[in-house]
């Protein structure tokens, strides 16, 4: 995975101002990039429960389209960025492989909104992270991780994973700060176009 560069060493320190927080969750398929993004993104040293990857994992772990990848998370990631003086995300990612979708429950709860990572040559790995969070009603966008070339439009994405069209499917790079902070925000105006839409019913 990503490897954290020297650019977290000059990152604005956290305003201890910040008064309310509101959870995120990165979610998707094993090796699709999630701690990256965590790691790219989070202005404190994030906490990783990544493990190297061992024997015990073959035949258990397809590790066919990732296997430059030598750890793998065991429980979640947990990162945090400020949005302003009072509002701070927290952004949990959950770990990829079945055999730890069991803590998925309990990360989800409390949980403002989600982020649905994708890998364009696997998009299969992501319809449990969508059941679950639909399961929950939690609301998510999704974003398609550009490790490699992507091997379908973001049209075709949605159409493969049967999204309404209201909900956001867009580009990233999990490595690139920028890019991860564009997802976060696009996950941000939609929670708030949700929030408005909601007002409006309720008071006509």
């Amino acid at each position: 995975m990503h490897s954290r560069t020297s650019d977290s060493a000059v990152r604005a320190p956290l305003r201890e101002s910040a008064s309310d927080g509101l959870k995120i969750v990165i979610v998707g398929g094993f090796g699709v990039g999630k701690t990256t993004m965590v790691q790219s993104v989070s202005e404190i040293r994030p906490l990783s429960t990544e493990e190297t990857m061992t024997q015990a994992g073959i035949g258990i772990d397809d590790a066919s389209f990732v296997q430059h990848k030598t750890t793998t998370t065991v429980a979640f990631d947990f990162g945090r960025i400020s949005l302003d003086e009072q509002m701070v995300l927290y952004l949990f990612g959950a770990p990829g492989q079945e055999r730890f979708w069991f803590l998925w429950d309990r990360l989800f709860s409390g949980t403002l909104g989600a982020v649905v990572l994708v890998d364009t040559n696997r998009l299969a790995d992501s319809w449990y992270a969508l059941d679950r969070l639909e399961h929950h009603g939690t609301p998510f966008i999704v974003a398609r991780n550009n490790f490699t070339e992507p091997q379908h439009s973001l049209e075709e994405v949605r159409e493969a994973l049967d999204l309404p069209p209201e909900v956001p499917v867009i580009d990233c790079d999990a490595r690139k700060r920028d890019s991860c902070k564009t997802v976060l925000v696009t996950l941000a105006r939609y929670l708030y176009s949700l929030s408005a839409t909601s007002a409006v019913e309720s008071t006509a």
